[in-house]
């Protein structure tokens, strides 16, 4: 009776670009990475609520005010079909908050910054949202069935964030005087931290080439921010605003844009959790979590009293 070779049976999967569902065999490493990725990945979107969330009570108008609070509540269910399709690779959703609300678990440099004036508010949806797509709509066709799955519906509705941020930016850049310099002033903090959610040059990146051998990601970082800064300098031209780098210039030989990189030490300092707004996150998470210790109990409750009464009847 011939042998199946597990490992080759998964690696031909990947080569025939087949999906690896949580009932296959997979390596522990390929397993491990997934948990970490899509964790990460919907931390992200927990923690991302907090800073447009701050602006909800204070958005210029009832329909704006309507669309952030869809955009928030969106990002609270990007995180919960994260969290089932991590959990679908044997860890508990108890354990990755436990992860989150410790410090020990990362999310994006991004949240770590403020929201200071509305006008950040449409930066967040247009550079921020806009540098999530570009990382995301890759995540579609990655392999492993449940994370492309669950990306499909997110990049939805993340256009549509996009969309809400850009609509703003256009507003205040075609506004008054003082309106576009709000915008120009969002665009000054925001343009270097976007560029940044990629994550650090390919030479430096620890976790890029498992990523691409195994089809998780099908773009490397420095692809997807190159992919970014040509379609974003574009808009910002359109807008009439500035981006905030001299170097930012067409190469025709390239057929891409010439930029300067973000100042990568300030990157390991905020994911090291030395950022303007890590400590205040971390705090909001841990006491939101705490509050809502009543809701998870009553739930567990009415979950063994519906059991109980089932196999009674």
């Amino acid at each position: 009776m011939e042998t199946i070779n597990l490992e080759d049976l998964f690696e031909a999967k990947l080569a025939k670009n087949e999906m690896i569902e949580p009932k296959d065999w997979m390596p522990e490493n390929y397993r491990k990475h997934l948990i970490r990725q899509i964790s990460q990945h919907a931390h992200s979107e927990i923690v991302g609520m907090l800073p447009e969330g701050n602006w909800i009570t204070r958005a210029p108008s009832l329909r704006a005010k309507l669309i952030l609070l869809a955009k928030v509540q969106d990002e609270g269910g990007h995180g919960l079909y994260l969290y089932t399709a991590a959990e679908s690779l044997g860890i508990t959703r108890e354990e990755m908050l436990d992860a989150l609300l410790t410090g020990k678990a990362k999310y994006s440099s991004i949240f770590n910054y403020p929201t200071l004036s509305w006008a950040d508010v449409g930066a967040i949806g247009w550079l921020v949202d806009g540098a999530a797509i570009m990382n995301q709509v890759m995540l579609q066709r990655s392999s492993y069935g449940p994370y492309s799955r669950a990306m499909v519906r997110i990049c939805k509705e993340e256009s549509f964030h996009q969309r809400q941020g850009y609509e703003i930016m256009t507003q205040l850049s075609f506004g008054t005087s003082e309106q576009k310099e709000m915008a120009q002033d969002a665009l000054n903090r925001w343009w270097y931290p976007t560029l940044m959610m990629f994550g650090p040059p390919d030479v430096e990146s620890p976790n890029s080439e498992n990523a691409i051998k195994w089809r998780i990601k099908r773009e490397t970082n420095d692809q997807l921010r190159q992919r970014f800064i040509n379609q974003t300098a574009i808009q910002v031209e359109y807008l009439g605003l500035v981006a905030p780098d001299k170097n930012l210039k067409w190469n025709e030989k390239k057929q891409g844009y010439d930029y300067s990189d973000p100042d990568w030490n300030e990157f390991k300092s905020v994911i090291k959790g030395n950022g303007i707004c890590n400590k205040d996150r971390l705090l909001s998470r841990n006491n939101s979590h705490k509050n809502g210790e009543w809701v998870r109990e009553a739930a567990i409750a009415y979950g063994k009293k519906q059991e109980q009464e089932s196999k009674a009847a």
